[in-house]
């Protein structure tokens, strides 16, 4: 069994030389990661992500709260039995040491230096890399992707059970995050690790995770797979925060049981709210249509930008001092300054509480 249990923790950093404000990381946690469960924490810059994973790693500790690996507190279980390998953002590769040296680290320490060379070939079969190739050369010698390698090699070259990624691809080109996304994913598979994956990227995030924890403010604000959190969002933060382009948000208010965006029109609110109080839809820019003159919502063409790996464009456009994003498909030619009509499909609009930012359902 590998499993990882917070219960109520809290963290609070203080700097008592400096005198400044104390900052709260993470406030009456809550997260069950079940054994072989690949869970990753998503969420903006700040959030208390990192610090998580320090806790874990037992590089933090808690102001309170407890933390469970397999069920026993954490803290009763020795450094070198707990089998917690983590990757930081930054690689963390020894200048003086070659790549061999420092893959072969652990084993070395517990007299199986041995098995070095199986393990090695054992993930460069994995991941199709020759990793080989590295073994025999030093940090400096090696590029920022071939660094990463040596990094993740290393923590699998270990008796592992769970495994903390920090941002491992943040620092690596797209074309290697990609690849390297593929490369992880094998390697979960084949060593059975649990894992716990930090990241802000949300295609890393669907790519890498059996389930998503999105936090803001050291706080779960949802979790779930990716397709439950982008289509049936439980706030507007979440609802804004995954997605791209990002859902557009309108302004409005109730009046006579429905919502009324002045310009945008009314439409019926899935729960009664009263009359005056401020409520806030959100329509991605995939449910918004491009019609024909004499139709929908006119509006001014600000900018054309085209995604040519995703086979769409995304408009930019002004109405009423607002900015819209209406996506369409690659083939279809728009010019800035053009004047064109939007749809809007309500069907698929979500509304929020302006206040709160609570889903109305």
């Amino acid at each position: 069994m590998r499993t990882i249990t917070l219960k109520d923790v809290s963290k609070t950093f203080f700097d008592k030389s400096r005198k400044l404000t104390p900052v709260l990381a993470i406030k009456d946690f809550n997260l069950r990661v079940e054994d072989g469960e690949a869970v990753v924490l998503l969420g903006p810059s700040g959030c208390g992500k990192t610090t998580l994973l320090r806790l874990i790693a037992g590089l933090e500790q808690p102001d309170s709260g407890e933390i469970f690996y397999n069920d026993l507190p954490l803290d009763e279980i020795p450094i070198e039995k707990r089998g917690i390998g983590m990757v930081f953002q930054n690689y963390v590769l020894i200048p003086h040491w070659e790549s061999r040296k420092t893959v072969g680290f652990f084993l070395r320490l517990r007299d199986r230096e041995e098995e070095v060379p199986a393990h090695v070939n054992t993930v460069a079969k994995i991941t199709g890399v020759d990793i080989e190739n590295l073994m025999g050369r030093f940090p400096r010698h090696l590029s920022g992707g071939e660094k990463q390698r040596v990094s993740i090699a290393r923590a699998f070259a270990r008796d592992l059970e769970l495994l903390l990624f920090d941002e491992p691809f943040a620092n690596l080109d797209a074309k290697f995050r990609a690849q390297a996304r593929v490369e992880l994913k094998r390697l979960i598979q084949e060593f059975k690790v649990t894992l716990l994956y930090v990241t802000h990227d949300q295609v890393e995030a669907m790519s890498v995770a059996d389930r998503i924890v999105v936090i803001n403010a050291g706080r779960i604000v949802q979790s779930g797979p990716y397709h439950k959190l982008h289509d049936d969002p439980d706030s507007l933060f979440v609802a804004e925060f995954l997605g791209t382009p990002t859902i557009n948000a309108f302004w409005g208010r109730v009046s006579d049981g429905d919502w009324d965006g002045s310009y945008l029109g009314r439409a019926a609110l899935p729960q009664t709210r009263p009359n005056g109080s401020e409520v806030i839809v959100g329509i991605r820019p995939e449910h918004i249509a491009v019609c024909g003159a004499g139709h929908g919502i006119p509006a001014t063409i600000d900018r054309v930008i085209p995604f040519y790996a995703e086979k769409y464009s995304l408009l930019e456009v002004w109405l009423r001092k607002r900015r819209w994003r209406i996506q369409i498909p690659l083939g279809e030619r728009f010019q800035p300054g053009e004047t064109v009509h939007c749809q809007l499909d309500w069907s698929r609009a979500l509304f929020f509480d302006a206040v709160s930012g609570d889903r109305i359902r």
